[in-house]
């Protein structure tokens, strides 16, 4: 399975109500999409419902 998603993670910020900053990360939310060859790659959700749109997945 190949990952061909080039998104990475981002440093965003954490502010609870005592209004202590610290910076934390947030991961990719990442899938299995089978395309239309019959291979299965991980990508982003947000691009596997872009390919959805352009009819790429199976």
């Amino acid at each position: 399975m190949e990952n061909i998603s080039t998104k990475k993670t981002r440093s965003v910020n954490n502010r609870p109500n005592c209004l202590k900053i610290t910076k934390g990360t947030q991961k990719v939310n990442m899938t299995t999409v089978t395309l239309k060859d019959g291979s299965k790659v991980k990508t982003s959700v947000r691009e596997a419902r872009s390919m959805k749109k352009n009819n790429e997945l199976a």
